[in-house]
Parts: structure tokens; C-alpha cells; sequence
């Protein structure tokens, strides 16, 4: 029985490259971009967050940069609802700020979430993940030759007094220092709730909830 289900397996994974998960910015979206022109473009749309450039597909295909868009929006029917990414000074790769997109989660009076995502390789996750459980997650993308899963991740950005920081996913961190003036009650809630600190959706209720104490205190 069980030579027959590593049998299935490996065929699964061979006949499953043709059907290999594509990942939010492989795909176009219905969506619309905002340039700082005041024009507004809808269609088909695709993001590069690396290359930090939109296309739009109308009549023909289009490129813009970061540098010529407010914000652009899309509707993501795979990861569900409207995606909104704004174009914000940050210095990325050097120490001069440059314009660069990042997706809002969740925005507040107080602080604002703000995340980019990138695509990875996961070695472990056979093991950690379960066979079944990456192929029915679309954070999971096919597995490549020798070099694991390729899976979804993200680095998440507090934008707080019209600064962006960069958050390095330690609990210490985001209790003592982004909310330390509510740190009692963000442990309650968190334990509450079995939020992780380090998960996209989680962090979103964490910072929800944060400002919904900032906004009643």
C-alpha cells in the first residue's frame, strides 16, 4: 500500500508541472492604476514588485513605474477581494529614498500595516507541510528540480508619523516597541485569539485591533 502511494505521488508531481501554482504577480487582474498625472488606466493589470513597474493591458500593454503611479488597485480572485498597493518614498537598497510599491493591509489612525511580497524556495516543506496541504494552499507553488517548493512570503512594514519601518517579525519588537503603550492589552488579545506575530492575516487583526484601542483610548 504504501509503495502505491509514493507511486501516485511521484506521478503527481510529474504530471503536476503542467499545472504549476502561478503566484499573484505571474497573473493579470482586473484592476486600475492611478498615475500622478491624475490619469486613470483599467484593464488587465500585472505587477513587478522587484522591478517595482505595473502593466496594464487595454487595446495594447503599458508600462509604468513607481515613480509615475499614486496607487494602483486590484481585484484578486484567488487570494480573495481588492488588493490596494501604494507608490511611497523608501530607501530599499541604498540610503536614498526612492518610490516603491507596498500593499496595505490595514490602515489606521495610528499605525498603518503595510507589506511586499517575494517568492521563495522552502526546502523543508515536504516535511513541515504535508503533500496535500501545499497543493490545496496558494501560498504553495509547484516543486522545481532539486531545489524544493517555491512558496510565498512577505516582509511587513509599519508606517507610523509618516515614517516606514521595517519590521523584522521578532514578538519583542512589535509588543515592547511599535506598541508598548498597549502591550498588556495586545498579549490578551493575541493569546485570546492564538494569533501568530509573524502571519500576513494575523498581523492584519493585530494592527486592526491596536487602533481600534488607540482610536477608543
Amino acid at each position: 500500500m504504501k509503495r502505491s502511494i509514493n507511486l501516485i505521488l511521484c506521478l503527481f508531481l510529474i504530471t503536476g508541472v503542467s499545472m504549476a501554482q502561478e503566484f499573484p504577480s505571474q497573473v493579470w487582474h482586473p484592476g486600475k492604476v492611478f498615475l500622478t498625472s491624475g490619469q486613470m488606466f483599467e484593464g488587465k493589470v500585472k505587477y513587478d514588485l522587484d522591478a517595482n513597474v505595473v502593466l496594464v493591458q487595454t487595446n495594447t500593454v503599458e508600462t509604468f513605474s513607481s515613480a509615475s503611479i499614486t496607487y494602483f488597485e486590484i481585484f484578486d480572485e484567488v487570494y480573495g477581494g481588492i488588493r490596494t498597493f501604494y507608490s511611497l518614498p523608501y530607501a530599499l537598497n541604498s540610503d536614498y529614498k526612492t518610490p516603491i510599491f507596498f500593499e496595505v493591509l490595514t490602515e489606521g489612525e495610528e499605525i498603518t500595516l503595510l507589506c511586499r511580497e517575494f517568492i521563495t524556495t522552502d526546502n523543508r516543506g515536504y516535511n513541515s507541510y504535508g503533500m496535500r496541504g501545499m497543493y490545496m494552499n496558494p501560498m504553495w507553488g509547484m516543486p522545481m528540480m532539486g531545489r524544493g517548493f517555491s512558496r510565498l512570503d512577505f516582509n511587513f512594514y509599519f508606517l507610523q508619523d509618516q515614517k516606514i519601518y521595517k519590521y523584522n517579525q521578532k514578538k519583542s519588537v512589535l509588543l515592547k516597541e511599535i506598541m508598548d503603550d498597549k502591550s498588556s492589552e495586545m498579549k490578551l488579545y493575541m493569546r485570546k485569539h492564538k494569533l501568530h506575530h509573524d502571519k500576513r492575516g494575523d498581523l492584519l487583526r493585530i494592527t486592526a485591533y491596536y487602533n481600534q484601542l488607540k482610536s477608543n483610548s
